[in-house]
């Protein structure tokens, strides 16, 4: 690893290795601190790898600019540089009537973020489309669509190598010291080899270990309201012989702790069913297969032919939320923290969904952020 950097880019995600792959192509010296021994292996592969429309959040606040933003330049990224993906298409469907006026808020609120061609579905709509579901009415997003979260990581990492960036697995950041410079960032490597080097900025992508980074650098993440929650999500999937298909994306309406348990397809075409929301202490990743049950019971309000002993346990996702359990909307933190003396550090905090889709875009944000340190 080289001792000194023009910018250390803290996590290699999707969102640090997006960051780091346009502050290399911008000629900035870039390194790549990862505590794992392999990119995207936590947040940025335990998702439902969807491609967001930009349907959900509040007009004008950053998930929402950032995903309509990064869902075009996720596309035309697939596109250009082969990265498995269907746009397949999504359904919001109201199972009871007095969920029908949440639809048209969802589609008011979505065209608005500039989700494009959300229609109303009738009952006999959604039904001719998707004969499984039951549904009084629905939402269709036609521009969602589905990617191959690892080779979208890999497509990141290829260029910003290719631009000159360095990407260090198997090391973890123990230290951050603030210097004349910039930063002095101490790391352990998996051997217990502890290295150091300096920096003249600081990425902080670190996903779920964002706000311990953000206090390594002298933030206090509670006074500027950093603290993240750890909420699990485990999926099922279907098993495949299972008399049940869709075409498209299956979503019910969402609720305050999210977008409630979904039926996505993969690129090979399986049903997974995912995630549910539980806020948890620790990062755990096992599945409990006793959920099996309660995961049918929620899908069965749209899918009603789904029988629990179809299910299997899949994986399961830990999102790292600033909102608490039955605290409101809670933005992207995407920060330059100058203003409490750090100049050059961008603390990226809270970047669950739709972060995947919003990487390019969050990308292109810490540049500009960067542009005049």
């Amino acid at each position: 690893m080289s001792h000194e950097a023009d910018v250390v880019v803290v996590g290699a995600g999707v969102v640090g290795l997006a960051a780091a792959a346009a502050l290399a192509a911008a000629g900035r010296g870039v390194v790549v601190l990862e505590r794992n021994d392999r990119i995207g292996s936590e947040i940025s592969s335990r998702n439902s790898e969807v491609i967001h429309a930009g349907i959900y959040y509040p007009e004008r606040s950053l998930k929402a600019r950032m995903c309509v933003e990064g869902r075009e330049r996720l596309y035309r990224r697939c596109e250009s540089h082969g990265v498995p993906h269907r746009q397949l298409g999504k359904i919001i469907v109201a199972t009871r009537q007095e969920e029908v006026g949440v639809l048209e808020e969802l589609r008011g609120r979505g065209l608005a973020n500039g989700a494009p061609g959300l229609e109303m579905w009738s009952a006999a709509e959604v039904r001719r489309r998707e004969p499984v579901l039951r549904a009084v009415a629905g939402l269709h997003s036609p521009r969602t669509g589905i990617v191959d979260a690892h080779a979208l990581c890999l497509s990141y990492a290829a260029e910003a190598e290719s631009c000159g960036a360095e990407i260090v697995l198997r090391t973890r950041v123990v230290g951050i010291e603030r210097i004349a410079s910039g930063f002095r960032v101490s790391a352990l490597g998996s051997d217990g080899e502890a290295s150091a080097l300096t920096c003249a900025a600081l990425i902080n992508a670190a996903g779920l270990c964002g706000a311990s980074v953000a206090e390594m650098a002298g933030v206090d993440v509670d006074a500027r309201g950093y603290r993240l929650h750890f909420c699990k999500g485990d999926y099922f999937s279907l098993a495949p012989g299972a008399p049940l298909r869709v075409t498209r994306l299956v979503y019910p309406v969402h609720t305050a702790a999210g977008l409630g348990i979904h039926a996505t397809l993969d690129l090979g075409g399986r049903i997974r069913f995912g995630p549910d929301t539980t806020y948890v202490d620790s990062i755990d990743y096992r599945v409990d297969a006793e959920k099996a049950a309660s995961f049918a019971e929620a899908v069965r309000r749209y899918m009603p032919g789904l029988r629990t002993e179809w299910l299997s346990p899949d994986y399961a996702g830990v999102r790292p939320k600033l909102a608490g359990p039955g605290e409101g909307f809670r933005d992207f933190v995407i920060a330059e923290e100058s203003d409490v003396g750090l100049p050059g550090l961008v603390n990226l905090i809270g970047i669950e969904s739709p972060g995947l889709t919003a990487a390019g875009a969050i990308a292109e944000r810490v540049v500009e952020l960067l542009r005049d340190l």
